[in-house]
């Protein structure tokens, strides 16, 4: 361009000196990015060649992403710490050896360094800008999450990280694509964003986003988020010990970026994750721990979400039974409808084969007809019966008709079809497996050849004694014409003669006046003509019979217009002829035309007829005399049309009054499916007991039970009944045993509560036991993993399929995987099950443990009876003075996210319950239960505030959880027995309350800190309180009145003591040189309650209570405020009327809804208390 403008334009012009001017500031601005190209790519980047001129945009664009991930990747190498000048990058080159740190692949699952991070730069590895920061950010966390808060190494992270985003926001957002790229570019670049940052979701990517959802955003009813404990796991610096106990940690942020990610590939993989998570929780903390709970109450949200998700998992188990039915009526459908290549069915020859052969007249009747009605009804259940009973049908038919029948030739083919089909519906055994498969077209031919060597013999002998019967009985036919009279010896034969100005020929075919007036015309064809004597002409032929004129069942179809060939021959009178007609033989029927003839009078024929067999046989050859018509070839081929027979329609009407009286008979009764025959088989058992016959297959009880199958049998105390699996039968005395392992379901084992099972799985457990055979309830199947996935036995319902992949060890408890069951080998009369294979493997779903629901309801019932009790606690503290436990604080997983608004309520951890024989009404007095770690608690939380005062309670409570870990186990009994000392109740306290002590704020403890502790007896309900001993050394007596200068609730545990004094000494027992052992009272000292001592049972509460204290205010509550609200002034959101109290009241009443009631009974309240102060006169309320 610059060149262009200097030659056109003169030197002196404005125009040329602009470009004298434009060319040197691009130039310096050249070498200045030139010099800059060469700083950052350093000796670890390739210096980027430099495009050239001819280079596409796209190609300039891509280069400007991969500049700009260079740009970036530069700034997190140069950065150096200020002051010293190191580099902050170093530890981040390369990923840890595994051989110094084993342990941070174990938590780190995805590891990721600089190294590897440049080397997807160079390789163009990375779609866009923001898959490399968001492999920066991976690297980063990973460093926070292994290492301590505090460290070298967690600082740089934090620094870099800043770096990065400040980098990145100076150098500006990347210019849109639509600048630059086409739109199928632009399009398969958008494919490639990180979901993070896409605006639309894939499905996927909504259902795995739902399920996150559901189970952060799960509240309980008192609107407590039980998920910010799961949010992030604890450092290792504040719980070493749960990374030695947890293999595998996990969090939900975790989850979180592996969703983001695309790493999850369906919901299962998400579900995993989350199920190990809640495991982790479970195991770590004890069952008794809020944490515990709320691992169990998320763990059922997440799989009720899935569930609805996904919807029922059931469906997708294909049904066998109806597939193994659909297979054999596919089956019978395509033989019974197989055709030749004229379109006939071999079928309708084989429809007249008796039901019974006389040969074995025993055997129960059976035809087609009788096969269709057990398809139609379902009653097969197993391939090899249907084939018996089709192969029965058909070797009957070849057992009695000749080898060159019609018949026997029908029966041959349609067997030979039936197992090509047979092998292509089952896939050759990859789709059905089935012991009808081993009878091969192999075996056909050799049966039907050893047939016919056995009855060709006997045929040749047949037909050999049928013609010298014919022979004799046409010599007798000429003897009595011969005799007739001397006409007949005088006969003029000719090849024509004509009769009423009409010629016929031999080979034409004629209509031939019946017999009976009320038939239709014979169909002759004429293969002799002579005249005699008298003058008359006479026509010698071969009838050929109409459908209507033979004897054939009514299922029987026919061609259009067929006629057969009859063994029937006569001589008639040529004065008798009605007319001419044409028969065409099957081949040339569809194909030519006779001219001069009508439609209706042309014939086709195929089969011969037999009248004194009444049966019919294909023609192969055609023999009959050349006729003189002249046949043409259509213009359009005839279509292949069969049609039913005329007694199809009558037929029809008997057989579905017959039905009718059939179905009538039958009201009630159930269609029974067929069984195989089968028989017992003995074997023989070396090591077997005298007197006892062992069996591999064996029927009892109408049952056939083999070795190896499974069978359900009677349990005692159980929902469920048992699965025992055969492994020897025998039968003594007239009784019937079998031995085998048993089988048991997931109830029966002990396991955690978050654990889950494939639904019906049982696991193989080491107990084997003799059984007898009467209690046995039914036969079942189980499985492997791998045969449950692809395949079911036939004729096993569904709901009687199990699974099993796990050996249960009932000594250790636990639960390991074995590589498969135990296969036997049987001889062959035992029938082997029939196998049918899935086109696809099936996805197995898991379901929750069966404990799940109960051990929720078990900690909720708990927890509901002790915040029950905490309710009444106070009528009862006011008859008889009773002190209740203090609330304990949940064991939590990670400290409370800033981010989540969280209500620290926490129930009390141990169920108090109540003297047996006493009510509540009467004031029973209840049982504290005790334990050494509360007495140890009380002791260290004091040492440890005294050492960290700005520590808050819940630091504090994780501390005094991880002393008592470490304490050894002689110093936890010395703790057990001194608890035992303690009277397990005190009785009422007596005179007036003067002081008070506060807790300052709550915090929810970390995993991994023990058991939630109990104070004393006597605490009334105050964790924090130094034991007697302990608290005279830096914490003033409170008993009496308060401290000068203090509130009335002011004071706080552990800053009471004069300053600069040192803190009393880690364990009872153990104090300093330098200080004197102060001597413990014989009887503990206690801090008097302050008023209305149930609320201090109640943390929620009693946190607001302390927060609400304040020195410009005599009232903790906005007084003022209280009384001016009105019902119209205020707005609830759905939320809000949540939570309100409706419970206090039974029902609405007359309101319109629960939350005008609640204002109603406020004002009756405010009421009530403004004439309490009118009535006894009470002032400054």
């Amino acid at each position: 361009m610059f060149e262009n403008a200097k030659r056109y334009n003169v030197p002196n012009s404005a125009i040329y000196k602009r470009v004298l001017k434009m060319q040197q500031v691009m130039q310096a601005k050249k070498k200045e990015l030139a010099r800059r190209d060469d700083i950052e790519d350093g000796d670890s980047m390739i210096s980027s060649a430099t495009s050239d001129t001819g280079s596409s945009k796209r190609k300039s664009k891509k280069n400007m992403r991969k500049q700009r991930m260079k740009i970036l990747y530069n700034a997190v190498l140069e950065a150096r710490e200020s002051g010293t000048g190191r580099r902050l990058c170093d530890l981040f080159m390369v990923k840890p050896s595994k051989k110094d740190y084993p342990d941070y692949y174990k938590i780190i699952l995805e590891p990721m360094d600089l190294k590897m991070i440049e080397h997807n730069i160079r390789n163009d590895k990375y779609v866009g800008e923001e898959a490399m920061i968001d492999d920066m950010k991976l690297m980063f966390r990973n460093a926070r999450h292994y290492n301590e808060e505090g460290s070298q190494v967690y600082n740089d992270a934090h620094m870099l990280e800043k770096i990065l985003k400040e980098k990145r926001k100076e150098l500006g957002p990347l210019p849109e694509d639509d600048d630059v790229a086409s739109p199928k570019l632009k399009l398969s670049r958008k494919s490639g964003i990180s979901p993070k940052k896409s605006k639309y979701m894939t499905p996927m990517q909504q259902k795995l986003n739902e399920v996150y959802e559901a189970v952060k955003n799960y509240t309980d009813k008192r609107g407590r988020r039980l998920s910010a404990i799961f949010l992030r796991l604890p450092s290792r610096s504040e719980l070493p010990d749960y990374y030695i106990t947890i293999k595998k940690p996990v969090d939900m942020e975790k989850i979180r970026s592996h969703m983001m990610a695309n790493k999850y590939q369906d919901i299962d993989s998400m579900v995993e994750d989350f199920v190990m998570m809640f495991n982790n929780a479970c195991t770590y903390n004890e069952p008794e721990s809020l944490i515990y709970k709320d691992a169990l109450v998320l763990h059922k949200v997440l799989l009720e979400t899935r569930r609805e998700i996904e919807g029922d998992e059931d469906s997708h188990v294909p049904n066998v039974t109806l597939l193994i039915q659909e297979l054999i009526h596919n089956l019978f459908v395509s033989v019974m409808s197989h055709q030749d290549d004229e379109g006939r069915c071999y079928s309708d020859s084989l429809a007249e084969i008796p039901a019974v052969d006389p040969n074995f007249p025993n055997k129960p009747p059976l035809t087609f007809d009788i096969i269709r009605k057990n398809v139609e009804n379902n009653r097969y259940r197993r391939l090899d019966l249907f084939q018996e009973n089709m192969f029965e049908v058909l070797e009957r038919a070849r057992r009695m008709n000749r080898t060159d029948s019609e018949i026997y030739e029908d029966a041959v083919e349609l067997q030979q079809f039936f197992i090509k089909i047979r092998d292509e519906l089952c896939k050759n055994g990859e789709i059905l497996l089935s012991p009808a498969l081993s009878y091969t077209t192999k075996h056909l031919h050799n049966d039907v050849e050893k047939e016919k060597k056995e009855k060709l013999p006997k045929e040749i002998e047949e037909d050999k004694l049928k013609r010298e019967e014919e022979k004799r009985e046409a010599e007798k036919s000429e003897d009595s014409s011969g005799s007739a009279g001397l006409s007949c010896l005088h006969r003029t034969y000719s090849q024509d003669c004509s009769f009423k100005n009409s010629m016929y020929h031999v080979g034409d075919y004629v209509y031939v006046e019946p017999a009976e007036a009320n038939l239709q015309p014979h169909i002759v064809c004429i293969e002799r003509l002579w005249e005699d004597s008298a003058g008359e002409k006479w026509l010698y032929g071969c009838w050929f019979y109409r459908p209507n004129e033979t004897f054939h069942l009514a299922t029987r179809k026919f061609l259009e217009k067929e006629v057969f060939k009859s063994d029937y021959y006569n001589k008639v009178p040529v004065s008798k002829i009605l007319g001419k007609c044409v028969v065409m033989f099957v081949k040339e029927y569809f194909k030519l035309c006779p001219e001069n003839f009508r439609d209706e009078d042309v014939y086709v024929c195929e089969s011969r007829y037999s009248a004194k067999t009444k049966s019919f046989k294909k023609i192969k050859l055609w023999t009959m005399p050349v006729s003189s018509v002249r046949f043409v070839p259509r213009d359009v081929p005839l279509p292949v049309v069969r049609v039913a027979s005329v007694f199809a329609n009558t037929d029809k009407a008997e057989e579905e009054k017959h039905s009718d009286t059939l179905d009538d008979s039958k009201v009630g009764e159930s269609i029974l499916h067929l069984e195989k025959d089968k028989e017992d088989v003995p074997v023989e058992m070396s090591n077997g007991e005298p007197g006892c016959h062992y069996f591999e297959q064996l029927c009892y009880n109408d049952m056939w039970l083999k070795v190896g199958d499974c069978v359900f049998i009677k349990s005692h105390g159980l929902v469920r009944p048992r699965v025992g699996r055969i492994e020897k039968m025998w039968v003594r005395d007239g009784a019937a045993y079998f031995f085998g392992p048993i089988f048991i379901h997931p109830e029966e084992t002990e396991h955690e509560p978050t654990k889950m099972f494939y639904k019906k799985e049982v696991f193989l457990s080491n107990l084997e036991e003799t059984c007898p055979m009467s209690c046995i309830l039914g036969k079942c199947a189980v499985l492997s993993f791998k045969d449950f996935l692809c395949c079911r036995p036939t004729e096993i319902s569904e709901n009687d399929v199990f699974l099993c992949e796990s050996r249960y060890n009932e000594s250790d408890k636990q639960m390991k995987k074995f590589k498969g069951l135990k296969r036997f080998s049987l001889s062959a009369k035992v029938v082997d099950d029939e196998i049918y294979y899935f086109r696809k493997p099936i996805v197995p779903q898991k379901e929750p443990s069966p404990l799940l629901e109960k051990k929720i309801q078990q900690l909720e019932a708990k927890f509901a009876e002790l915040e029950g009790g905490d309710e009444d606690m106070e009528e009862i503290g006011e008859e008889e003075g009773d002190i209740t436990e203090t609330p304990s604080m949940p064991q939590l997983q990670t400290p409370l996210s800033s981010e989540l608004d969280i209500m620290p309520y926490t129930p009390p951890q141990s169920t108090p319950k109540s003297v047996k024989g006493s009510t509540k009404k009467e004031g029973s007095k209840r049982k504290i239960n005790m334990s050494g770690y509360i007495l140890f608690s009380s002791e260290m939380r004091a040492v440890i505030k005294a050492q960290h005062p700005d520590y808050s309670f819940g630091e504090l409570s994780r501390l005094v959880g991880t002393e008592w870990r470490n304490l050894e186990a002689t110093k936890k009994a010395e703790y057990e027995g001194m608890i035992s000392g303690y009277p397990p109740v005190l009785p009422p306290l007596q005179g007036p309350v003067d002081g008070i002590v506060s807790m300052g704020s709550m915090q929810p403890l970390h995993p991994g800190v023990p058991p939630p502790h109990q104070l004393p007896p006597g605490m009334p309900g105050i964790p924090g309180i130094p034991p007697p001993g302990v608290i005279g050394q830096n914490v003033s007596p409170m008993v009496g009145t308060p401290a000068p200068g203090a509130g009335p609730f002011g004071q706080q545990i552990g800053i009471l003591g004069p300053p600069g004094q040192q803190a009393p000494p880690p364990y009872p027992g153990q104090s300093p040189a330098t200080q004197p052992v102060m001597q413990q009272p014989s009887t503990p000292m206690f801090v008097s309650p302050p008023p209305k001592t149930q609320r201090l049972l109640h943390s929620e509460a009693y946190l607001k209570y302390i927060e609400g204290l304040s020195a410009e205010s005599n009232s903790i509550s906005k007084w003022d405020q209280t009384l001016a609200a009105r019902r119209r002034d205020v707005h609830l959101s759905k939320e809000q009327e949540s939570r309100l109290p409706s419970h206090w009241l039974k029902s609405k009443g007359a309101h319109t809804t629960m939350a005008d009631a609640l204002w109603r009974l406020r004002d009756l309240m405010l009421r009530d208390t403004l004439n309490i102060r009118q009535a006894y006169n009470i002032e400054n309320v």
